[in-house]
């Protein structure tokens, strides 16, 4: 479950909210002179980023108030909350607004290396080499 950081109504938790889709999605200049395909594009075609990802947000329960969330669909990480009309804030500027996910390479939560488990190990280097199963288990 996501705690989502309204900018009107603060912390709430995300069944409060409602999807709006993808943010930043410029409506045509000339709507009339628009084809059926080109009109088709508009209304059903967005963006499917893997990674950092500008939505749109509805406090639906709240304020219902319309807000912009930079949010990274592969770790949910909520990078930046932002009003309806503002520029997307460049993500390297946006903090995270709630969490404790470490952000450095070695983190198994959101990098991509495993962290250096070497000198860890709890069983004796002579035995090391061989494995024992349960009673009852099959290879």
């Amino acid at each position: 479950m996501l705690l989502i950081s309204c900018p009107n109504c603060g912390s709430r938790d995300e069944t409060e909210f409602h999807y709006g889709g993808q943010a930043h999605v410029a409506y045509p200049e000339n709507p009339n002179e628009l084809s059926d395909r080109e009109w088709a594009e508009f209304l059903f075609y967005r963006d499917n980023t893997k990674g950092s990802f500008a939505e749109r947000w509805l406090h639906s329960t709240g304020c219902r108030q319309w807000f912009n969330m930079l949010r990274d669909t592969v770790t949910y990480e909520i990078q930046a909350v932002y009003p309806m009309g503002t520029p997307r804030p460049d993500r390297a500027a946006a903090a995270p607004e709630s969490g404790t996910a470490s952000t450095a390479p070695d983190s198994t939560t959101t990098g991509t290396a495993a962290p250096d488990i070497s000198g860890t190990s709890t069983i004796p280097a002579a035995s090391a080499a061989v494995t024992i199963a349960p009673e009852g288990a099959s290879k």
